[in-house]
């Protein structure tokens, strides 16, 4: 079950690369560059706060995942 937990967080940190890369160039860039004032405000909510809090949490999610922070021999 440990090496499964293991191979999951590399997927997690995978997923957190795709979510990162997906939130600022499909959702992020091209909102700030719209022009329009409701889009330059969602551009920036979703740039700066959004998607470094989701990435941010799954890529650390992963990580205490590979390093065996959820293995069965720590609780």
């Amino acid at each position: 079950m440990d090496g499964i937990k293991k191979i999951l967080g590399f997927v997690w940190i995978l997923v957190a690369l795709v979510v990162a890369y997906f939130g600022i160039t499909v959702m992020g860039i091209p909102k700030l560059a719209s022009g329009k004032q409701e889009d330059l405000v969602f551009g920036i909510i979703i740039l700066f706060v959004l998607v470094p809090i989701v990435s941010g949490g799954m890529a650390i999610f992963g990580y205490y995942s590979i390093i065996g922070e959820y293995s069965d021999d720590k609780q």
